[in-house]
């Protein structure tokens, strides 16, 4: 679901319903190995359920100050013995956003999003999975376009962006021994996305083969190999401009990746690599390495070594983007724009990681890790020279130039512990320190929150009914932009949640999320000057299984 358009995920084309997943897995760290580029700093590894595991009639909906609503429904069933299936829709409708300061940030969105899964197990030792999901959003978008004439000024605009997408998912998997399968795995996705009225037409064909085996008695491989065709349509607007405005982006890769048992139950040894080929900057090559040593089956201490890297966007590359206008006093118009730069290199990261886990007591657990993490030819912008263009409307333009100029490295420390305080009481608790070193200075280093906090609590009040609570701390950044300098102050967060189960087929929660405040900042925009402010939000839910 990587978009190479500008390095990221359009998430709100992969709103799945929360209770169709299996689990979340945060990796902490590049993962490169096994997910390839621009697998840097971690991954999120999201695992929805089978079919089989989905079976009846499932209806929730949730309405607060915000969501209004947030409606799902599901239905499983199944088709002979070894047949399951599950079909789903999906309905979101959220409020605006308030900027700092008052007013409405006219960021509303709706949404709706059906599907569904087929499972089939064939035989004892394959299974066959086919699905497919279909999305369409409107979502309500502000942002500034500079323009020349009449007076050349920065206006705000606001725009209504219609956006669709839709995928399809086959997958193979057989398991030939209890040490040995493989799977084979196709996708294709379609989707449109609209930002400051600049549409990408983009889809997505990848196929993949993973094969995992057993060699002697200490070794446990898995290799594969993989291909993703990405053909593109970015149709320009005023403010962004591309060209060429088609591509079609190839990617080959394939990897390997040996365990191997140096003591038995005892001393791990964890090796392999990534092997790719893109056309931006040919061939990469992301190895990893990681020891794991459990002197004790309550303790474990483990040291890895990797590289990963982020390979350009489209945008980078081939796009310009129109920032500022303005005119001084006596001067021809001035417009500031961002301008592509086609020679872009991968940004390089080699990470190194310390850590240690332990579990004193049945009921509570510690984990510490440290990192260290070194980064090259990492992206920066810088002014250029000034240069005279005449169209569209005769002005002076102050290119803003990109390079991979910016070296630096980031070190620090997460603490994550876990207290079963009574079999109806568990807490849990964590804390990340970062600091970050940039060559030359740049404005990298306040982006990010230097000290974050959460304390959870999960607390059965009766075998019925339920009390979570979460609080979240995060320290201050500031961002600068071609358009503003903004800072995001630190901010406590309180949520507070309170389910109750009447019947084992109905489940009615009341949520309050951001109790302490009537509403803080949590990230600014390159796309505007001003701040949107989370809210204080209230909503209750219903959901009935049958």
């Amino acid at each position: 679901v990587y978009v190479p358009t500008f390095s990221g995920v359009n998430w709100n084309s992969q709103d799945l319903m929360l209770e169709d997943l299996d689990r979340i897995e945060v990796i902490r760290g590049p993962g490169a190995t096994l997910w390839g580029a621009n697998a840097v700093n971690g991954v999120i590894n999201i695992t929805t359920k089978s079919a089989r595991d989905t079976q009846g009639t499932f209806v929730s909906t949730a309405y607060g100050t915000d969501l209004q609503p947030l409606s799902n429904v599901r239905y499983g069933g199944q088709l002979g013995s070894n047949l399951f299936y599950r079909a789903y829709g999906q309905f979101l409708n959220h409020d605006n956003f308030s900027r700092e300061g008052g007013g409405s940030a006219r960021d509303e969105w709706q949404s709706g999003r059906t599907g569904m899964r087929l499972d089939w197990h064939p035989t004892a030792l394959d299974q066959l999975t086919l699905q497919g999901d279909y999305s369409r959003a409107a979502i309500g978008q502000t942002f500034e376009t500079p323009q020349l004439t009449p007076v050349p000024r920065n206006v705000e605009r606001h725009d209504e962006n219609q956006n669709y997408g839709a995928n399809v998912l086959a997958r193979w998997t057989r398991t030939l021994s209890p040490e040995s399968s493989f799977s084979l795995q196709t996708y294709y996705e379609r989707q449109l996305h609209v930002d400051a009225e600049a549409k990408e037409y983009q889809e997505t064909f990848d196929i993949d083969w993973q094969h995992r085996f057993a060699l002697g008695q200490r070794n446990s491989v898995i290799w594969g190999v993989g291909y993703r065709y990405m053909p593109d349509y970015l149709k320009s607007s005023d403010k962004i401009i591309f060209n060429p405005e088609r591509a079609h982006d190839q990617l080959f890769s394939g990897f390997l990746q040996d365990e191997f048992k140096l003591v038995p139950d005892k001393l791990l040894l964890t090796a392999g690599s990534k092997f790719e080929h893109n056309d931006y900057t040919g061939f990469e090559i992301q190895p990893s390495g990681r020891l794991m040593w459990t002197p004790t089956d309550k303790q474990s201490i483990w040291g890895s070594a990797s590289r990963a890297v982020r390979t350009p966007s489209r945008f980078e590359t081939a796009g310009r983007a129109h920032a500022v206008a303005f005119q001084p006093p006596g001067s021809p118009p001035v417009q500031i724009s961002v301008l592509p730069d086609a020679k872009s290199k991968s940004e390089e990261l080699t990470a190194y990681e310390l850590g240690y886990r332990i579990e004193p007591h049945k009921r509570l657990a510690f984990d510490i890790a440290g990192f260290y993490n070194v980064y090259d030819n990492n992206r920066s912008y810088a002014p250029g020279t000034p240069r005279f263009e005449g169209a569209p409307t005769p002005h002076v333009l102050v290119p803003v130039e990109g390079g991979n100029n910016l070296h630096g490295d980031t070190y620090g420390v997460e603490l994550y512990s876990q207290w079963h305080a009574t079999d109806r009481w568990r807490l849990s608790a964590g804390y990340t320190w970062l600091h970050m070193r940039t060559q030359p200075s740049d404005n990298v280093e306040k982006d990010n929150p230097q000290h974050q906090v959460n304390v959870k609590s999960y607390l059965d009040l009766t075998k019925d009914l339920e009390l979570n609570v979460a609080a979240y701390f995060v320290d201050r950044t500031s961002h600068a932009s071609f358009q503003s300098s903004a800072s995001t102050p630190a901010y406590l967060r309180l949520d507070v949640g309170l389910t109750w189960r009447p019947t084992s087929s109905l489940e009615l929660a009341v949520w309050g999320q951001n109790l302490l405040d009537s509403g803080h900042t949590e990230f600014s925009s390159y796309q505007n000057s001003f701040l949107t402010e989370i809210p204080r939000g209230v909503y209750g839910k219903i959901t009935w299984r049958f």
